[in-house]
């Protein structure tokens, strides 16, 4: 039988998001934890638990950094250039966790000496090279000069690796992605005030047909990690004509909208026997 995952993005979707619908498909926390272990990063922790959003219980996955600071908060995922060693949070916070910038080739070498799968390691470079190539384009830089900022990019890092552990723990074959629920007006990043969508995740739905669905809700819902995990994981553009639903997976993400803020994933079963 195809084993299909759909991706509900009905309110959006982070890499945190992502990885917590993920685990609570019932991918084992403890070996997703062995795994980001392998990759030797530092000034980090995880934490994994429940939560609830408007009132409907799902995974809650964080990355804290060790100054304290959620790494992705679901706000604009901490990826644009510059050596600004003094630029402020999100939160107005002045930090010292921001002096290692790492690019696209020295974030491909972590992945490559870590001690994930080949097919793990293939997928997370995959995400990476499409959220450097939207950037890429948005700040009118060759790849090379994208640096993956905050904290050397260290929760971008563990989001997005972990997504590649528990899809290939996962078995997954096939996946649907549904059109991704975004919001609208502003949001901060340390350039200034950017407009939602930002340009990194329009970049993304252009280069790979992604269908952004606009909605009322004030602020942004689809991150560039989220964007990216959707082009790099989607195989195919609709449901099959009939299925069962074998397992749901609910992620909980960190904003409070007017709609539950949660990511659901699905586990299909479209009935067709392989040959």
């Amino acid at each position: 039988m195809s084993k299909i995952l759909y991706l509900e993005c009905y309110s959006g979707i982070s890499g945190d998001m992502t990885v917590a619908a993920l685990l609570d498909l019932g991918v084992d926390k403890d070996y997703l934890l062995d795994q980001l272990n392998t990759l030797n990063l530092e000034g980090y922790r995880v934490e994994i638990g429940r939560t609830k959003k408007c009132g409907i219980d799902g995974c809650d996955f964080k990355v804290i950094l060790e100054d304290g600071h959620h790494g992705n908060h679901h706000h604009h995922d901490n990826h644009h250039h510059h050596d600004h060693h003094d630029h402020q949070d999100h939160h107005g916070n002045h930090g010292n966790h921001d002096h290692v910038h790492r690019n696209l080739y020295d974030i491909y070498k972590i992945i490559e000496k870590s001690g994930i799968s080949p097919k793990a390691k293939e997928l997370a470079k995959r995400i990476f090279k499409i959220v450097a190539d939207a950037e890429s384009k948005a700040h009118g830089l060759p790849i090379e000069e994208v640096h993956f900022h905050e904290v050397g990019a260290v929760d971008s890092i563990v989001d997005i690796v972990a997504t590649a552990v528990c899809l290939d723990k996962l078995a997954i074959e096939e996946v649907v992605v549904s059109d991704l629920y975004e919001g609208r007006g502003h949001v901060w990043c340390q350039h200034g005030i950017i407009p939602v969508p930002v340009p990194a995740v329009v970049n993304i739905a252009v280069d790979h047909s992604l269908t952004l669905k606009i909605t009322d809700a004030r602020g942004e819902m689809v991150t560039p990690t989220g964007a990216a995990i959707a082009a790099a994981l989607k195989t195919r553009d609709c449901l099959p004509e009939s299925y069962t639903i074998e397992k749901v997976g609910i992620g909980a993400g960190k904003k409070d909208f007017e709609r539950a803020n949660i990511l659901r994933a699905y586990i299909l079963d479209d009935g067709v026997k392989k040959r």
